[in-house]
């Protein structure tokens, strides 16, 4: 019974990660506030993607099954810090985002140069509300 939930819970998250879809990910924004976005319209994510990487070609999304979410974690003083969503499932009428933030660990050499870590992802179309969730 025990390996019949293991498999089933196992099952769930690899469904999670199989629709939620990386964007863009990496330490530089050009967004440098922190903020959590959910964006649902092409207009919409133009509007972003020319804040946050004006220099690059936007990718393409498919907004009438999916809508994208993302954090900007803000200005950060080194290198070594980056943003990663990790789940993103409904929990009754509300979409729970989860991502967390990585930090350089004591002691551990970084580039002196100030970043400003994101991640952008797509999942499959939602019209409720969206809670974020920094997790450990």
């Amino acid at each position: 019974m025990l390996l019949f939930i293991l498999a089933a819970f196992l099952q769930g998250a690899a469904s999670t990660s199989a629709t939620m879809k990386s964007v863009d990910k990496g330490p530089m924004s050009a967004i440098e506030a922190q903020r959590q976005v959910v964006v649902r319209t092409p207009e919409e994510f133009a509007t972003l993607w020319k804040s946050h990487a004006n220099d690059r070609k936007m990718p393409e999304v498919d907004f009438t099954s999916n809508v994208v979410v993302g954090i900007f974690l803000g200005s950060r003083p080194t290198g070594g810090y980056s943003a990663e969503i990790v789940s993103a499932q409904p929990e009754g009428n509300t979409l729970v985002v989860k991502y967390k933030e990585t930090r350089p660990g004591r002691g551990m050499m970084t580039a002196q140069v100030l970043t400003s870590p994101f991640h952008l992802v797509t999942v499959p179309k939602f019209d409720g509300p969206v809670r974020f969730e920094k997790i450990p």
